[in-house]
């Protein structure tokens, strides 16, 4: 088994992992209310949130800048609680293409969400020198597992409508709801370790 596939499963496996399903949250508050005719939407949205998790997650296992592991957990609760607010309040237009505030928070939030990536691939990487291809493996092995869940929540967000006669608006609704209920109990919940 070759370097670059470990760091590329154990990349795959960070973003799939239900036991760290902040991510998959976050993924499913940006592209919920969105379907297959609109994956060109999508594409912007995650192509920007790629840009900036590849730069934060670069810098940071490069040790140009870091920050505490309890505040980056806590501003990831936070992005995921801000796009269901975002999805709640923008959930009547009809999105063809994403404004601009949406695809810069898209790429804001990707620059979050790549120092709690970073925490893993740091650890794995000890005294390494060679850092190019394990993270441009364990970047990849990110992007192949955000493609899998996205492909399962455009699939859900097509069929459970149909599955229960709700419009795609009002499922967009139901699952921002849903996802900011829990991402404001991990801001809470993170908020309090903050503190400590």
């Amino acid at each position: 088994m070759t370097d670059f596939y470990i760091f590329f499963r154990t990349g795959l496996e960070h973003i799939a992992d239900f036991s760290g399903y902040d991510h998959i949250l976050f993924l499913l508050a940006l592209c919920g209310g969105y379907g297959f005719h609109q994956w060109r939407v999508l594409l912007v949205l995650v192509t920007g949130f790629t840009v900036g998790h590849s730069l934060t997650l670069a810098l940071s296992v490069w040790d140009i800048f870091s920050f505490p592991t309890v505040l980056v957990e806590w501003l990831i609760a936070l992005t995921i609680f801000i796009t269901c607010l975002y999805n709640l309040r923008y959930a009547n237009e009809n999105r063809l293409f994403p404004n601009l505030y949406h695809y810069l928070a898209s790429i804001g939030f990707g620059l979050v969400h790549g120092m709690g990536f970073s925490t893993l691939l740091k650890s794995m990487l000890g005294k390494t020198q060679d850092l190019l291809i394990p993270l441009f493996a364990f970047n990849l092995g990110i992007e192949a597992g955000q493609l899998i869940i996205l492909a399962a929540v455009l699939f859900i967000s097509v069929l459970l409508p149909i599955i229960f006669g709700i419009s795609k608006r009002s499922w967009n609704q139901y699952v921002s709801a849903a996802v900011s209920g829990i991402a404001l109990m991990l801001v809470l919940e993170r908020f309090g370790e903050l503190l400590s």
